[in-house]
């Protein structure tokens, strides 16, 4: 008996070292491999289809499927980062050259302040100009700089980003064509009772699927409709502003209001009523009811998960794990909730005397 649990326990840390090893080593395209497996959740359903529509073999439809992916979700992506960093390096210039005046901008919108603004900026130290020129003058540099010079860095790193991705798309292939096998490996090496892990995997589904599909379509919306009010309101640069809107709204509660509102405030107080009196009203009845409307249908409906943990979880994701991290801190928290779930349910109760 001694010797079982002996030979039970050196299995069980050779286990640990050999896992802690395989994830060592797969950490420098720990992207490629986290994303195939996105990628396989969200897609799996489609191969399915395929196959129980045309009866087609595995590889075959597991073939197409990986082909619609990356026509539909794949090359849009790259095509949309190609076409920002080329935005933000021509910011970046026109900011050098002096055609893109800041410093004209922050003059304008401060005079055009009631008495009252310009003595509470005065008051706060962010009154001065020149001092708030040349910071906003700086950040704007620093912040376009570093788009512009990813479009010099990037042929450096092209190799790599080569290597991640054929990587993405060997694994999602086999991903897709073998998931449901590997799930159910996975599944019978973890030591819960059926309807736990079932449970545990039910909600992996559905985040990966709710966080993935239903932030993503909501940051695109509102990314692509404030890039048209913009473009139609002639504000320069629409399609960077559009992007860092949609960015922003992965962000629940917080949005794409923190572009568009101070832009709207700016035309209020520089005198062009009208075109703050567009810009307020689009972002809100527009632009925000596609996040209140959207959002809980998409998100939180699947997730089950309240929109403070939702936000915290999201922005501590983006931390650690950089953009990768509005998938993996929701997923997270999830994982969280379900396990202490698992636990409350389970655990013995306490007889009082």
């Amino acid at each position: 008996m001694n010797e079982e649990k002996l030979q039970n326990k050196s299995l069980v840390i050779l286990l640990g070292l050999v896992t802690a090893a395989f994830i060592w080593i797969l950490l420098p395209f720990y992207g490629a491999v986290f994303w195939a497996v996105i990628l396989g959740i969200l897609f799996a359903p489609l191969q399915r289809r395929l196959q129980a529509k045309f009866g087609w073999q595995r590889n075959l439809t597991s073939l197409l499927t990986l082909g619609i992916c990356l026509v539909i979700a794949i090359l849009p992506v790259i095509i949309l980062g190609f076409l920002l960093v080329q935005e933000g390096a021509s910011v970046y210039q026109r900011i050098e050259s002096g055609e893109l005046d800041i410093a004209g901008y922050v003059t304008h919108f401060k005079h055009s302040l009631p008495p009252y603004f310009q003595h509470l900026l005065d008051r706060f130290g962010v009154g001065e100009l020149d001092g708030l020129r040349e910071k906003i003058i700086k950040s704007a540099v620093t912040g376009n700089e570093f788009i512009a010079t990813q479009a010099f860095s990037f042929g450096q790193g092209t190799f790599d980003f080569l290597v991640s991705f054929f990587i993405m798309l060997y694994l999602l292939f086999f991903f897709l064509r073998d998931g449901a096998e590997l799930a159910r490996k996975v599944r019978s090496a973890v030591p819960l009772q059926e309807h736990q892990k079932r449970r545990l995997q039910l909600k992996f589904n559905r985040v990966v699927r709710a966080t993935v599909k239903g932030n993503l379509l909501v940051a695109i919306t509102q990314g692509a409709l404030g890039g048209l009010i913009f473009w139609f309101l002639g504000i320069p640069s629409a399609l960077l502003w559009a992007v860092l809107m949609a960015f922003l709204s992965l962000l629940p509660a917080v949005g794409a209001g923190i572009v568009w509102a101070p832009v709207a405030a700016f035309f209020l107080f520089a005198g062009a009523i009208w075109k703050g009196v567009v810009l307020v009203l689009f972002g809100i009845f527009v632009i925000g009811l596609v996040d209140n409307v959207l959002r809980p249908i998409l998100v939180g409906k699947d997730t089950k998960m309240p929109d403070y943990l939702i936000l915290i979880s999201t922005l501590g994701g983006l931390a650690i794990f950089g953009l990768n991290g509005f998938v993996i801190g929701p997923l997270i928290a999830a994982l969280f909730m379900s396990s202490w779930g698992i636990f409350i349910e389970t655990k013995p109760r306490v007889q009082l005397p």
